[in-house]
């Protein structure tokens, strides 16, 4: 892993966190406990701050950045980022799934008990509101997170990805 001090800021790791080989962490990066950093994921904290709570997954091939002096990145807990997903200069709260190849771009909050389906591009200033689903480009509302959805997928994606971090630890 590659895991680097930028402008005398250092990446501050939680407790229990996996970080795969050749995932790279630079700059002024927090993250709670329980989290994982996957394969060729990339956490760049060198411009602004990035900061995670507990239980974030940031899948294989993930980007998360943020815009210089302006627009820093805020992950909340529970939170799974999927897989070659961006996620830059925007406030993502608690129980969210950003789905695969997704793009979060500048000054978005995506609310609580939320889902960004797999390859959506959640415009800059957009707001998810808590407990909907958007997808498609520009991401639109397609309907709201059923109980079973959220159970089902927000949580248990990521209750897994703590299992998964386990075998490699």
């Amino acid at each position: 892993m590659i895991v680097k001090t930028i402008n005398g800021k250092s990446p501050e790791l939680g407790e229990d966190c996996f970080i795969a080989e050749n995932a790279t962490i630079v700059g002024e990066v927090s993250m709670g406990k329980q989290c994982s950093i996957w394969f060729n994921a990339v956490l760049r904290g060198d411009v602004h701050y990035i900061k995670m709570g507990n239980k974030v997954n940031v899948q294989d091939g993930a980007v998360i950045h943020c815009t210089y002096q302006k627009s820093p990145t805020n992950i909340g807990n529970n939170v799974s980022i999927g897989h070659n997903a961006i996620v830059h200069g925007c406030t993502i709260q608690d129980n969210v799934l950003v789905g695969m190849g997704a793009i979060v771009m500048d000054d978005c909050v995506v609310e609580s008990n939320s889902i960004i389906a797999a390859g959506a591009v959640v415009t800059k200033g957009t707001r998810i509101a808590s407990g909907t689903i958007y997808a498609g480009t520009p991401a639109k509302k397609i309907k709201d997170v059923s109980p079973e959805l959220s159970s089902g997928e927000i949580d248990r994606i990521a209750n897994n990805y703590v299992k998964y971090s386990s075998w490699f630890k």
